[in-house]
């Protein structure tokens, strides 16, 4: 018999689950704070729910992707979270990328009640995410991980087990850390070509195919070429939970990170600028700036 899924937080990413999952004919149930998000779970033939306790009610494998630390203990251990569900057996997938402390004790939190907290991070972009393009670190109980194996089949293209409870969050700090570099080098060498009297679509097509491409500017290079952001998979205040995180991560293993912590200002610039709901890909318009370029208009 097929799993009944739940999926608290349905922004970007878990409204994507959601329309995968549904698409792959699982019972979905969720819930979200935001109407118009459990609306749209709802026109996919989803179930809405009133909190987080009834989802955990109503599944047997609940996903959660949350966008700060503050909606993550409320969601586990609030009045109206898993832990008032006292859901012996269920399975919870935890996607967001947060401090593993904090992970580790909704994990405590819900065992006492018999619920299975799995840290999984996802890989992978809000675009990537419609697509179903996404990995998943999965980390935690493996027994857990066997049995969920058709739901993450369901929203994901392909799932890694790296071990114990952390090692999920551990292994998306070192690819976050990746993209955050990638991203703003990615701008830089458009900014450069730019500069140098190239056309940004020229840039991008020779570029990518070559040694110096890379998935981050596949994906956020057509975004540079067209100078807009809005319709953003990542966005620039959001990103800046992930910094941090990382920040802090390399900081308590006495672990240089120079590539890593000369992009932040990039990144603080664009907040500046209010551009705080833009992809990350405007980097590339902040160092146009730094680098007093002006884009040719359009004639």
């Amino acid at each position: 018999m097929s799993l009944k899924v739940g999926i608290v937080g349905l922004g970007i990413m878990g409204g994507s689950f959601a329309k995968n999952l549904r698409e792959a004919d699982f019972e979905v149930c969720g819930f979200d704070i935001v109407e118009k998000n459990v609306e749209a779970l709802v026109a996919l033939g989803g179930t809405a729910c009133d909190s987080p306790k009834e989802v955990a009610e109503q599944s047997d494998v609940v996903i959660t992707s949350l966008p700060s630390i503050p909606a993550f203990h409320a969601v586990m251990s609030g009045d109206d979270g898993f832990t008032a569900a006292k859901k012996d057996g269920l399975i919870v997938i935890e996607c967001s990328t947060l401090p593993i402390a904090d992970k580790q004790a909704a994990h405590d939190a819900l065992r006492e009640v018999g619920t299975i907290l799995m840290d999984c991070p996802i890989s992978g972009t809000g675009s990537q995410a419609i697509n179903k393009d996404l990995s998943i670190y999965v980390s935690g109980e493996e027994s857990a991980h066997a049995k969920c194996q058709d739901v993450f089949n369901g929203f994901a293209n392909i799932n890694f087990y790296v071990g114990e409870f952390g090692n999920g969050s551990k292994m998306k700090f070192v690819a976050n850390l990746l993209v955050h570099i990638h991203n703003v080098a990615s701008a830089e060498a458009m900014v450069l070509g730019m500069k140098a009297g190239l056309e940004p679509q020229t840039i991008l097509d020779v570029v990518k195919v070559g040694a110096g491409g890379s998935r981050v500017l596949e994906l956020r290079g057509p975004m540079m070429v067209a100078d807009n952001y809005d319709d953003a998979t990542m966005k620039m205040d959001i990103w800046q939970k992930d910094i941090k995180v990382i920040s802090e991560f390399a900081a308590d293993l006495e672990c240089p990170t120079p590539l890593f912590t000369a992009g932040i200002d990039i990144y603080r610039s664009g907040l500046a600028k209010g551009m705080d709901k833009l992809d990350t890909a405007s980097v590339c318009r902040v160092l146009e700036e730094m680098a007093g370029l002006e884009r040719k208009k359009e004639s």
